[in-house]
């Protein structure tokens, strides 16, 4: 089973973020928006953290995710200890499931798919005053929800 995965955000710069995953098979880079999907970057990390909790009745996830025109979701499904990730790509908003196209999938632990998203966060955590996050991004650094996760993977 492949297990590294490598994931880049890059600092916003002016409502755009430049994405980045690499694993051992795929490779998928792109630039998102900040809106529509303006809760992006909180759920996310609310996903991460329900998939860290074994608890969880949850093991399905769907992040809605946009570059304008084209929309993304990020699929992550959870058995056991493993997780795949899928990265689907649509033309448009109406997200006809015929028109999307899978860009990028991973497979490894939950908790290494976890801790390669914890990296990225982390860093963009440090950055958050010098690189003017929330001006850059024109959406808040999601506080409450990059605590919880933190606290869930170093639970682990």
């Amino acid at each position: 089973m492949p297990n590294k995965l490598e994931v880049s955000f890059n600092s916003p710069q002016c409502g755009w973020m430049s994405i980045g995953f690499a694993g051992d098979r795929d490779e998928f880079h792109t630039t998102t928006a900040h809106a529509p999907h303006e809760r992006a970057l909180p759920e996310l990390l609310e996903i991460l953290t329900a998939l860290l909790g074994m608890n969880s009745a949850e093991n399905e996830y769907t992040l809605r995710w946009n570059r304008n025109p084209e929309e993304f979701d990020f699929h992550f499904v959870r058995d056991a200890d493993c997780l795949l990730l899928e990265i689907y790509q649509y033309p448009g908003a109406e997200r006809q499931p015929a028109e999307r196209e899978r860009v990028f999938a991973h497979e490894g632990k939950t908790e290494d798919v976890c801790r390669a998203f914890a990296e990225t966060f982390n860093q963009l955590y440090e950055d958050k005053d010098t690189d003017e996050f929330e001006f850059n991004w024109r959406q808040p650094f999601p506080f409450a929800e990059y605590e919880k996760f933190t606290k869930a993977l170093t639970a682990k």
